[in-house]
């Protein structure tokens, strides 16, 4: 696996993963469905989604070679990237005004 596939793979699933809580109504896309799904719910399947992202992204920089040490700096700007990331899927959901 080259390290641009990587980059790409872990990039498109950060931005899949992000916009997931806000996309449906289930808990994790898995759970069972539920009506209303309440923003701090919301907010916790983005906490808990950003560290399996991180955690695949761990894995592939293991995969590749030596994993580099990180300060609060470097959680800091991803969990930023993370949030950045789940924008529209926040938008779509509680921004649109959609007709009834």
């Amino acid at each position: 696996m080259s390290g641009s596939w990587s980059i790409g793979t872990l990039i498109a699933l950060a931005l899949l993963a992000a916009n997931l809580p806000f996309a449906n109504q289930r808990i994790l896309a898995l759970g069972p469905h539920r009506s209303t799904k309440s923003l701090g719910l919301r907010l916790g399947e983005l906490v808990l989604l950003y560290f399996v992202v991180g955690a695949v992204g761990l894995a592939f920089e293991n995969h590749s070679g030596q994993i580099a040490p990180q300060g609060w700096e470097f959680y800091a700007i991803t969990a930023t990237m993370f949030v950045t990331l789940a924008f529209p899927g926040f938008v779509y959901r509680y921004l649109m005004h959609r007709p009834h």
